[in-house]
């Protein structure tokens, strides 16, 4: 008895399942933002990456704020020649100087920019890019103008905590990573390989 009914509820979920796939007609590249006060929102990101490269699909990365540290995720797809441009300014708290992060910024946009108009890139990570835009780094409108106007097949990733509302209401897909504990908090170091 108890099988039937598994049986049963399983069939009806499946319909539910095999109903949506049959309705999601449409095949173009989509906007995806990784927000939010947790961690992972980069790792999503790279997880992603290297989905598309594991499919022979070609990648570009954008890296606002990040360090020259050493960088796992760079270290194994650009090999697989996926394209990284690096702000390599380090955190804004660190620097403190408006003007050179600015133009630091700018500089490493215009890479963003020629990703987001290459018709042979299937995806294109802009990570870090929230900040940019609340830190008034970037315009606003600027960066919706180039994530509108790319090629219809090609998806991009947005991370950063605190993305503002225009870029989410254009995304396809939003996620939002929410805390709940993080060893950091508790006094453990971050790790290379885990944390970086």
């Amino acid at each position: 008895m108890a099988d039937d009914r598994h049986r049963q509820r399983q069939q009806r979920l499946k319909e539910k399942v095999d109903a949506r796939i049959a309705a999601a007609t449409e095949a173009r590249g989509i906007l995806m933002v990784f927000t939010g006060n947790g961690k992972g929102k980069t790792t999503a990101a790279f997880g992603t990456a290297a989905r598309a490269v594991g499919h022979q699909r070609r990648a570009g990365v954008i890296q606002f704020i990040k360090g020259e540290w050493p960088n796992g995720e760079r270290n194994l797809l650009e090999p697989h020649g996926v394209e990284f441009q690096v702000m390599a300014t380090g955190f804004t708290w660190d620097t403190q100087n408006r003007e050179s992060d600015t133009a630091a910024c700018l500089q490493v946009w215009q890479h963003g920019r020629r990703m987001l108009q290459d018709d042979t890139l299937d995806l294109v990570i802009l990570d870090e890019l929230t900040y940019m835009v609340s830190f008034d780094y970037l315009p606003l409108e600027e960066v919706l103008t180039a994530l509108a106007n790319r090629p219809p097949q090609q998806s991009v990733i947005v991370t950063g905590r605190g993305c503002h509302r225009d870029i989410l209401a254009m995304a396809d897909t939003v996620t939002e990573m929410r805390p709940v504990k993080h060893a950091f908090d508790a006094g453990i170091q971050a790790q290379q390989g885990i944390d970086w």
